[in-house]
């Protein structure tokens, strides 16, 4: 299955690591620090020229091998800006809008 993150950006869901809220999560430095180090390494793509609401965190395949037990950057890691909101996709991932 994959998921519509706005414009014509799609991902595979099992390539989703998580979907957060813009609003709530970034009051936490350690957000912004995350944000900003994901930025600096290129792995941040905007999905919209308007305001984004919400980020999708995205791995590779063995994104959950690799993240088990330990603090891993994997080199895979993607950071999507979506002027969608984390509510919104989230319901798109329930109803499976988009199949493989």
């Amino acid at each position: 299955m994959y998921l519509h993150l706005g414009q014509s950006v799609v991902v595979p869901e099992a390539s989703v690591i998580g979907v957060f809220d813009l609003d709530n999560t970034t009051g936490s430095h350690i957000t912004r620090k995350f944000l900003n180090e994901a930025e600096k390494a290129g792995r941040v793509i905007s999905v919209t020229d308007e305001l984004p609401r919400s980020f999708v965190v995205c791995g590779g395949e063995n994104h959950k091998r690799r993240m088990e037990g330990k603090k891993a950057k994997s080199p895979d890691m993607k950071i999507y800006l979506s002027q969608l909101s984390a509510q919104t996709l989230l319901k798109r991932s329930e109803a499976g809008e988009f199949q493989a």
